[in-house]
C-alpha cells in the first residue's frame, strides 16, 4: 500500500495516481454504456516508463551491497512489469472491441498494480536510504559503547578524532531526512534528539576528563565514572529515538485524544496486517534481519504493548506483556543462529515454529483483552483536569444514565487532584481550596448513593448534580487559581540554590563545618529541583492549558530536569572533593549550564501555559504580603527579615519584568508592545525612567542597618510603594480584554419540573420541597422549579411576566449577545387577544446542515471523525467566519467518504448541501468509483481552503506563539489532503474487483489476494481520513484563540459567535 512519510515519494505518487483516476473513471462510464476509447498512445507512453524504471531498478539491485533491497525491490519491479502487460493486452483487446468487459477488467488490475507497485518500489529504495543512515548511527553507538576503556589523555585524543567525523556525518545525515519528512511531528522528533545528542558531546567528553584526571590523582573514580557513564547513557538513549523515528512511516494524529477502545482496535488491525509478514520471515530459514518481516514481527508485539497498556482487566495486561516479553527473547536468539548461519539448524527451526505458535496465542489473547475492555464498558478518565471536568459534567447532565462510573470516577480524581494542590499552598488558598474539595467529595457522596439506590433520576438527584455541576466548576478555577500562585511562589527564583552549590563546592579544605554546609546546600537544589519540575507538571496536569505540544514538552522538560539533578550534584561532589581539578570544574560548569538551560526552559514552558495578566496579579499579591513582612520585622528590629522579605520583593520585580519582557517579545502590535515597555521601562534600574527596583533595595538596607531610623523606614515605603504602582502598571499594560464569555457556564437548570399546562388560569405555586444544604449561606436550598405556560390562542407565543418589558424580536440560534450581563433574554408580551400577532421572522441561522448530516454508527470510523469536527465547528456560526464554513463542508464531505467506501447510501441530502450533482450509486457498494475521486479531490481542495484561510488569519495574528502554534497545524492538513487522493484512488481501483481475472501468462489472478489488498487499502484510508479530520479540528480552535489579537488596523475581520451551548438548551 501507498506510503507518504517523505516529500520525494509523495511527489512521485500524486502524478501517477492522477493518471490511474482518469484511468477509473474511464472505465466506469463504460460500465454504463459508453465506449472506451483508443488508449493505445498513452499505454504506450507508460509502457516506455516502466521498462525505464524496471531497468534502474535492477541497475540499483546490481550496484548495491544491501541485502534486503536486493530482495525486496525485484517483486516490486516484477508487480509494475506485469501491470503495464496487463495494460498493453487491455489496449489492445479494447482496440478491436471497446465494450469488451474483460478488457476494463484488466485495464482497472493494471491500473491499481502500476500504482501499488510504484509505491513499492519507492518504498523499498527509502529504506534501504534509511539503513545507511542507521548504520552511521550504530557506529556512532559503538563508539560510545568503548567509552568505558577510555583511561589516559592519549586515549582520550584519539577517541575524539575518531569520533568527530561519524558524530558529524550522523548529523548531516539525519538533518537532510528531516528536512525530507512529510509528518511534522516525526521531523520535530528527530530535531529534539539531534539537538540533545549535539548537546552532550561536549558534555560527554568533559566528563571522560574528569574521569582521567581524578583516576590519575590516585583518588576513587567512582563519582566520575557514574557521571560518564550517565553522559554515555543519555547519548545513546538519544540516538536510538533517532533510529527508531527513522523507521517511522505514519503518524496517528488523534491518538493522543482518542480512546483506548480506538487506539487498542487500531492496533489490533496493525497487528493482523503484519501477522502473515511476520510468519513468512519465520518460516524462511534465509531470511534476513532487518527485513520486512523482521520489521513486521517487532510492531506486532508493539502493537500488542499498546492494546496491554489499556487493558481495563490487569490479568489481560500481565498475560499479555508476559507473552511479549517472552517472544522478543526467543527472537532475539533466532537472530543470533541466524547471523551465524544456523538459521536452518534443528534448534533454530524449533525456535521458529515455537515463536510462530506464541504470535497466533498473542493474537488471541489481544483479540480478547479487547472484548474484555469493550464489554466493561469502562473509559479511563481524562489525562487533565479540564477534561475530567467535562466527563464529570456530561454525567451530571443526566446522571441516571449509566455511563461505568467514568463520571463519578472523573470528580474524585478532580476532588484528590485538589487535595494535593492545596497541600503546597498558604493558608488562606489552601483552606478554601479544602473547604471547595470537601464540598464536591459530600456533593458527589450523595448522588453515588441516590444512583446507587436507583432514584437517579429523581429530582432530589437532579438538584444535587446541578449544585455539584456549579462546586465542580468552582473548584476547577480555583485550581487555577492556586497553581498560579503556585508558580508565582516557586519560579522567583530557579538559580539561588544552584550558586548556593557550586559557592560550597569550592569552600577550601579544612574549613569547619564544610561538609555539613555541603550536605545541606547539595539537598537544598535537589529539594528545589525537583519542586519546580513537580510544579510544572501539576501546571501540565490541571493548569488548563489547551494546547497539546505545550503539555507534552512540559512533561519532557521536567523528566529531563529530574534526570539531570542529581548528575549535577555528582558534579558538583566531584569539584568538592578535589576543588583544584580544573578538568572537573569545568565539567561542573558545563552541567550547570546544562541543568540552566532545561530549566529556563521549563520556566518559559511554564508560563507560556499560564495566563500572564493572572501571574503578574499573583506576583504583585506576593509583594504586598512581603510588604507587610518587611512592616513586621521594621516593628520587631529584625535585620534579617527586613533583608530577606525585601530582597524576595525585588525577585518578585525582577519575574514581573521577565513575562513582561516576554509578552512583549512575543507580539506584534506595536500600541501594545510601546505600552507593556513603557510599563517595564519603570521597573529598570538602569534605565533611568523611574528607578524603582534599586530605590527600594537602597532602602530596605537603610532600614536593616538601622530599624529605628524613621527617615530610613519612610524613605524604603516610598520606594516600594513606587514599586507596586509600576507592577500593577505592568499588569494593566499586559491585560487584553478579550472579552466576556458569551455563555459564562451556569449550573444546568432542572427540567424535572418543567410542566406544560393549556389551562387558562395556573394554580397558585406551591412551595418546592427544600433540600438540606451544607454549603448554603442560609440554612434552607430550594430545589429550583420552572413552569411553562402555553396559550391557546397563540402556541409560539410565552406567558409574559408580571411586568412586561418592551416587545424584542424572538432569540436567534446564535445567541451571541445574551449571557452579557448575567441575565437571561426578556420574555416577549402575551399575545393581543383581539388580534393575531404577527409571526416573527425566522432567526439567522446556519442550521441546513445540522439535519442533513449522518448519525455516526460504531463501525463507521471515518464517519466517526467526521463527526466530531463536525460537532467542533457546530458550536459556532459561519456567518462572517470562512474558516468554520470550510470546516463545516470538510465535515460533511468526508461523511459522503465514508458513505462511499462502506455502505449504500442515498447522497441527495448531502449533494444539496454542499451544491454537488446527484450522482448514481452503485449496487452494492458505497458509490460509483467516480464520486469516491471526485469527493476525494473536493476535500483536498477544501483542505486547501482551510490552510490559505488559517494563514491569512496567523499573517495578522500580532501573537507570535499563538500565530507559531496556528500554522504548524494548518501546514499539515495540505499533505494529509494529497495523501487522502492518492489512497482514493487506490481505494476506486479496488471496488468490484472481487471476480479473478486472466494474467499476462493465462493463468487467473484469484480474488483472496484483492481482497486483502481492499482491507489494507481501507485501514490506510480510514487512517488518514481521521488525521485529516483531527488536524482541521485542531486548526479551527487554534484560529479561535488566535483571533482575539488581531491586527486593528489591517481590516481584516472575522467573527466567532458561538452558538447555543448545551447547557443553554
Amino acid at each position: 500500500m501507498p506510503v507518504f512519510h517523505t516529500k520525494t515519494i509523495e511527489s512521485i505518487l500524486e502524478p501517477v495516481a492522477q493518471q490511474v483516476s482518469r484511468l477509473v473513471i474511464l472505465h466506469e462510464e463504460a460500465e454504463d454504456g459508453n465506449a472506451m476509447p483508443d488508449l493505445a498512445r498513452p499505454v504506450q507512453t507508460v509502457k516506455l516508463a516502466v521498462d525505464n524504471l524496471v531497468k534502474v531498478g535492477y541497475d540499483t539491485i546490481n550496484s548495491s551491497e544491501d541485502q534486503i533491497l536486493k530482495q525486496d525491490m525485484p517483486p516490486a519491479l516484477n508487480r509494475v512489469e506485469e501491470a503495464s502487460l496487463l495494460l498493453l493486452q487491455a489496449s489492445e483487446m479494447l482496440r478491436a472491441d471497446p465494450f469488451s468487459a474483460p478488457a476494463r477488467k484488466k485495464l482497472i488490475e493494471g491500473s491499481r498494480g502500476i500504482l501499488q507497485g510504484t509505491s513499492s518500489l519507492l518504498l523499498a529504495f527509502d529504506e534501504s536510504e534509511v539503513r545507511k543512515i542507521i548504520r552511521v548511527c550504530k557506529n556512532v553507538l559503538e563508539y560510545l559503547a568503548i567509552t568505558e576503556v577510555v583511561e589516559r589523555m592519549e586515549d582520550l585524543v584519539t577517541y575524539v578524532r575518531n569520533l568527530t567525523p561519524v558524530l558529524t556525518r550522523m548529523t548531516k545525515e539525519v538533518d537532510a531526512r528531516e528536512k525530507e519528512l512529510t509528518h511534522q511531528v516525526h521531523r520535530e522528533m528527530l530535531v529534539r534528539s539531534l539537538e540533545q545528542v549535539k548537546n552532550l558531546t561536549p558534555v560527554l567528553i568533559s566528563g571522560i576528563k574528569t574521569f582521567i584526571t581524578v583516576k590519575d590523582s590516585g583518588k576513587n573514580p567512582q563519582d566520575t565514572q557514574a557521571n560518564r557513564d550517565y553522559l554515555v547513557r543519555k547519548m545513546s538513549d538519544e540516538i536510538h529515538e533517532i533510529i527508531r523515528v527513522l523507521q517511522l512511516t505514519t503518524y496517528d494524529e488523534e491518538e493522543w485524544d482518542a480512546d483506548d477502545i480506538t487506539v487498542m482496535k487500531k492496533a489490533q488491525s496493525g497487528i493482523e496486517q503484519k501477522m502473515k509478514q511476520a510468519t513468512d520471515w519465520l518460516q524462511d530459514p534465509a531470511a534476513l534481519i532487518g527485513s520486512l518481516g523482521d520489521k513486521a514481527l517487532h510492531q506486532v508485539l508493539d502493537d500488542a504493548r499498546k492494546i496491554a497498556e489499556r487493558c481495563t482487566n490487569p490479568a489481560d495486561r500481565d498475560q499479555i506483556l508476559k507473552t511479549v516479553g517472552d517472544i522478543e527473547s526467543m527472537v532475539d536468539a533466532l537472530c543470533e543462529l541466524r547471523q551465524l548461519g544456523k538459521g536452518d539448524s534443528p534448534q533454530a527451526m524449533s525456535l521458529a515454529r515455537e515463536i510462530q505458535k506464541k504470535l497466533g496465542d498473542l493474537q488471541n489473547m489481544t483479540n480478547v483483552a479487547i472484548a474484555n475492555t469493550e464489554r466493561s464498558g469502562i473509559r479511563r478518565p481524562a489525562p487533565t483536569v479540564d477534561g475530567k471536568v467535562e466527563q464529570a459534567r456530561t454525567w451530571l447532565a443526566n446522571p441516571g444514565m449509566d455511563d461505568k462510573g467514568l463520571g463519578e470516577q472523573a470528580t474524585r480524581l478532580v476532588v484528590s487532584e485538589g487535595r494535593k494542590i492545596a497541600n503546597s499552598c498558604p493558608e488562606p488558598m489552601r483552606k478554601e481550596l479544602l473547604r471547595l474539595c470537601d464540598e464536591t467529595e459530600i456533593l458527589t457522596n450523595q448522588l453515588a448513593d441516590l444512583i446507587r439506590n436507583g432514584q437517579g433520576n429523581s429530582p432530589q438527584a437532579r438538584a444535587i448534580a446541578n449544585h455539584l455541576s456549579e462546586k465542580l466548576f468552582q473548584l476547577k478555577n480555583k485550581i487555577k487559581e492556586a497553581l498560579i500562585n503556585q508558580v508565582a511562589e516557586d519560579f522567583i527564583d530557579i538559580s539561588t540554590p544552584l550558586k548556593h552549590l557550586s559557592e560550597a563546592s569550592i569552600v577550601p579544605i579544612g574549613t569547619p563545618g564544610r561538609d555539613q554546609n555541603f550536605a545541606e546546600k547539595s539537598q537544598n537544589f535537589e529539594g528545589h529541583a525537583n519542586k519546580l519540575a513537580d510544579t510544572a507538571k501539576m501546571v501540565a496536569t490541571a493548569g488548563g492549558c489547551r494546547n497539546k505540544k505545550t503539555v507534552e514538552e512540559i512533561f519532557k522538560t521536567s523528566a529531563q530536569v529530574d534526570d539531570l539533578t542529581p548528575q549535577v550534584t555528582t558534579a558538583a561532589k566531584i569539584v568538592f572533593q578535589d576543588p583544584g581539578n580544573q578538568a572537573a570544574q569545568e565539567h561542573f560548569d558545563l552541567m550547570k549550564k546544562r541543568w540552566m538551560d532545561n530549566m529556563e526552559r521549563l520556566r518559559g514552558l511554564v508560563d507560556e501555559a499560564v495566563d500572564s495578566s493572572a501571574l503578574i496579579k499573583a506576583e504583585e499579591e506576593g509583594i504586598m504580603r512581603d510588604t507587610e513582612r518587611v512592616e513586621d520585622a521594621i516593628q520587631m528590629k529584625d535585620p534579617p527579615r527586613i533583608g530577606a522579605h525585601a530582597s524576595n520583593i525585588a525577585r518578585r520585580a525582577n519575574r514581573v519584568l521577565q513575562v513582561a519582557q516576554q509578552e512583549a517579545e512575543n507580539s506584534e502590535d506595536p500600541k501594545y508592545v510601546d505600552h507593556v515597555n513603557q510599563a517595564a521601562s519603570n521597573l529598570r534600574a538602569n534605565l533611568g525612567v523611574v528607578e524603582s527596583i534599586a530605590p527600594m533595595v537602597q532602602g530596605a538596607k537603610g532600614v536593616s542597618m538601622n530599624p529605628a531610623d524613621t527617615n530610613a523606614q519612610q524613605n524604603w515605603r516610598k520606594a516600594n510603594q513606587t514599586l507596586i504602582d509600576a507592577v500593577r502598571d505592568v499588569r494593566g499594560a499586559v491585560t487584553v480584554d478579550a472579552g466576556v464569555d458569551q455563555f459564562p457556564p451556569p449550573p444546568p437548570p432542572d427540567l424535572s419540573e418543567l410542566k406544560i399546562s393549556d389551562s387558562e388560569p395556573e394554580p397558585p405555586e406551591e412551595t418546592p420541597p427544600a433540600l438540606p444544604d451544607q454549603f448554603a449561606d442560609g440554612p434552607i436550598m430550594y430545589q429550583p422549579q420552572a413552569t411553562l405556560h402555553q396559550d391557546p390562542l397563540y402556541q409560539g407565543q410565552s406567558c409574559a411576566p408580571l411586568v412586561p418589558p418592551p416587545p424584542v424580536p424572538p432569540p436567534p440560534q446564535e445567541y451571541g449577545f445574551y449571557g452579557r450581563d448575567g441575565g437571561a433574554p426578556p420574555r416577549p408580551p402575551l399575545p393581543n387577544d383581539n388580534a393575531t400577532p404577527p409571526r416573527p421572522p425566522p432567526p439567522e441561522t446556519d442550521d441546513e446542515d445540522e439535519a442533513a448530516f449522518p448519525t455516526p454508527q460504531a463501525n463507521q470510523p471515518i464517519m466517526m471523525a467526521a463527526h466530531a469536527l463536525h460537532m467542533e465547528a457546530k458550536q459556532w456560526s459561519s456567518k462572517d467566519n470562512d474558516i468554520i464554513a470550510a470546516a463545516k463542508k470538510m465535515a460533511l464531505l468526508m461523511a459522503k467518504l465514508s458513505q462511499l467506501v462502506r455502505i449504500p447510501f442515498d447522497f441527495k441530502g448531502l449533494n444539496s448541501v454542499l451544491g454537488l450533482k446527484e450522482s448514481p450509486v452503485l449496487g452494492g457498494e458505497g458509490g460509483s468509483k467516480k464520486d469516491l475521486i471526485a469527493t476525494a479531490k473536493s476535500i483536498a481542495e477544501s483542505s486547501e481552503e482551510v490552510t490559505r484561510l488559517a494563514k491569512k488569519l496567523a499573517a495578522e495574528c500580532t501573537d507570535k506563539q499563538m500565530r507559531k502554534n496556528l500554522l504548524q497545524v494548518c501546514e499539515r492538513i495540505p499533505t494529509i489532503g494529497t495523501q487522502l487522493k492518492i489512497l482514493s484512488t487506490v481505494k476506486a481501483t479496488m471496488l468490484g474487483a472481487q471476480e479473478p481475472i486472466p494474467a499476462p501468462d493465462g493463468s487467473e489472478i484469484e480474488c483472496e489476494s484483492s481482497s486483502k489488498e481492499d482491507q489494507e487499502a481501507t485501514e490506510m484510508l480510514v487512517g488518514n481520513a481521521q488525521n485529516l479530520m483531527q488536524a482541521v479540528k485542531e486548526t479551527v480552535r487554534a484560529a479561535e484563540a488566535a483571533s482575539i489579537k488581531i491586527r486593528v488596523d489591517s481590516g481584516y475581520t472575522i467573527r466567532w459567535l458561538r452558538r447555543r451551548p448545551w447547557y443553554t438548551s
